[in-house]
C-alpha cells in the first residue's frame, strides 16, 4: 500500500470542519478505510433521539437505534431501519428506503425511492430521485440525478480493487461502492462502478458507466455517438 500517494487522504476528498462526525475519518489512512468503521462508529453513539414528527405510515425499524436532528421532515411512507443517525433540516422523501448503517449530515435530501445502506453522506447532499448508494461516501453538496447507481458489488464477488495509473491496488472489501468528493455532480442514470474514487468537483454526464479514479475537477462523458437514420420501409 505505499504506492499511495497523498491522493487518497480524507483530506483531499472533503471538507470536513462543519460535519458533525468527522472523527469517523481521524484513524483512516486512505478514505475509503472508513466504510468498515461504520458500524462500530454508531454503536458508540447514543441513539435513539427523534427529533422529527414521524407520520404514521411512515416505518422506523428499530427506533432506539435511530436519530434524527431537529427540523428534518420525514414524509409518509419512508422506510428507516437502525442503526442510523439523520442529521438537521433533511428531507427523508415518501418511498425512501434506508436499510441501515446510514451517517447522514445536515441539509441532506433522501428522495423517492433512494435506497441507501452503510453509507456515509456529508453535508447538503441530494440523493432525491431513484438512486442507490450501497458501501459509499457522499461529501458535502453532492448531487446525484435520477436513477444514478453506486454499484457496490463485483460480478463474481471477489474483493473491489482501486483502478489508479494502471494498477490495481487492493482494499479488502468485497462491497464497495463510490466515493465522491465536495462539489461532485452526476447526471441522471449514470452507473458507477465497484470502488469508483471521485475527486472534488468532477461532472460526470448522464448515462454513462464509468470507474476508477477520476482527479479532481474532471468531466466525465462518453464518446459514444447517438445516430438517427429514416426507416427503410416507412
Amino acid at each position: 500500500m505505499n504506492d499511495f500517494s497523498t491522493e487518497f487522504l480524507p483530506s483531499t476528498f472533503f471538507s470536513l470542519e462543519e460535519f458533525q462526525h468527522a472523527a469517523l475519518f481521524q484513524q483512516c489512512t486512505y478514505i475509503w478505510d472508513a466504510l468498515p468503521l461504520i458500524a462500530s462508529y454508531l454503536n458508540q453513539m447514543k441513539l435513539g433521539k427523534v427529533q422529527a414528527q414521524i407520520p404514521q405510515t411512515a416505518f422506523l425499524i428499530d427506533p432506539h437505534l435511530i436519530s434524527i436532528g431537529e427540523g428534518t421532515v420525514v414524509e409518509p411512507g419512508a422506510f428507516i431501519k437502525g442503526p442510523c443517525i439523520i442529521g438537521r433540516n433533511c428531507a427523508i422523501r415518501h418511498g425512501a428506503y434506508i436499510r441501515g448503517g446510514l451517517i447522514a449530515g445536515d441539509h441532506c435530501v433522501i428522495g423517492h425511492d433512494t435506497e441507501i445502506k452503510n453509507s456515509v453522506l456529508l453535508n447538503h447532499v441530494h440523493a432525491a430521485h431513484f438512486a442507490y448508494v450501497g458501501d459509499s461516501i457522499l461529501g458535502n453538496r453532492v448531487n446525484l440525478g435520477a436513477g444514478v447507481k453506486c454499484a457496490n458489488l463485483k460480478f463474481d464477488g471477489s474483493e473491489v480493487k482501486i483502478h489508479y495509473q494502471g494498477k490495481k491496488f487492493p482494499t479488502k472489501m468485497r462491497k464497495f461502492g463510490a466515493i465522491c468528493g465536495d462539489d461532485v455532480r452526476i447526471g441522471c442514470n449514470a452507473v458507477a462502478n465497484p470502488g469508483t474514487l471521485i475527486g472534488k468537483a468532477c461532472d460526470c454526464y448522464p448515462c454513462i458507466n464509468f470507474g476508477g479514479a477520476i482527479p479532481a475537477y474532471s468531466v466525465v462523458k462518453s464518446n459514444t455517438s447517438i445516430l438517427i437514420s429514416s426507416k427503410v420501409n416507412k
